[in-house]
């Protein structure tokens, strides 16, 4: 019964459309994506959804509390945000945005469309040099430009689809369609979470060393966030590859983009 997801999902990706919603990567960052939503519906729920969260933070003085911090995640911002062009040539026409909210959380985050939100907490309590935000930015806005935002939506939408009609067809009771969501989740979702948080990895140590910001600032700021993460999930059920497993694969990655960030600081 558990395999009923995985063939119904396999069959609707046959019969959609696929592309690579970004180019040019050094890093391999180019694999085929099943894009079953615009990019101008999830860009718009995404502009409301950013700025509703602006006015609320504003309303209660989190907003933005300090200038200085602030414009130093702009400037960050401001040389990482030109070198889209290279990668997602949409990207120059969003209406990119820097905020930063007060909180104590490690959190960060590029929402579709280039809307940035930076956590104080995650700048104050890890102490993060330039070059460890330019990392954590130029992962942030690498989920946006491959649209992995658009993706999941596209993905979740088949599975439920699927799920939907195999249990009509093969006449499941609610429990069994249950776990049979249980295993896609397991099976499917998870794992392709992971996968693109590693693409996020790899296309944001781009980012960061076309920009001028030593990549090699990726494995202290991982270093940093697992001796503040510890206690993590297992990896097989966490959406986020595990610290290690991160750091290494940066460290695979490094011979592919210094070569950038030499030629950047020329």
């Amino acid at each position: 019964m558990r395999i009923f997801p995985v063939l119904a999902l396999s069959g609707l990706t046959a019969l959609s459309g696929c592309s690579s919603s970004t180019i040019n990567s050094s890093t391999g960052a180019d694999r085929k994506q099943l894009m079953l939503v615009s990019s101008a519906e999830i860009n718009q729920a995404s502009a409301q959804s950013y700025q509703q969260t602006l006015v609320e933070a504003n309303q209660k003085g989190l907003l933005n509390p300090n200038t200085a911090q602030l414009q130093r995640i702009q400037r960050i911002a401001n040389r990482l945000i030109p070198q889209v062009n290279i990668y997602n040539p949409e990207a120059k026409k969003w209406n990119w945005q820097v905020n930063m909210l007060k909180s104590n959380e490690l959190n960060a985050y590029c929402a579709p469309g280039g809307k940035i939100m930076f956590y104080t907490g995650i700048v104050d309590r890890l102490s993060l040099t330039d070059d460890e935000i330019a990392a954590i930015m130029g992962h942030e806005m690498a989920h946006a430009l491959r649209e992995h935002g658009r993706e999941r939506a596209s993905r979740t939408g088949a599975t439920q689809l699927g799920l939907s009609i195999l249990a009509s067809a093969a006449g499941l009771s609610a429990g069994q369609t249950q776990m049979a969501g249980i295993a896609t989740q397991l099976g499917l979702n998870l794992p392709f979470s992971r996968n693109q948080e590693s693409e996020a990895d790899s296309l944001g140590l781009e980012l960061m060393a076309r920009a001028g910001y030593n990549p090699q600032a990726a494995i202290s700021l991982w270093n940093k966030m697992n001796a503040a993460s510890q206690g993590e999930p297992p990896q097989f059920l966490s959406t986020h590859p595990g610290s290690q497993f991160r750091i290494q694969h940066i460290q695979a990655l490094l011979p592919r983009v210094n070569p950038l960030y030499l030629q950047s600081r020329r």
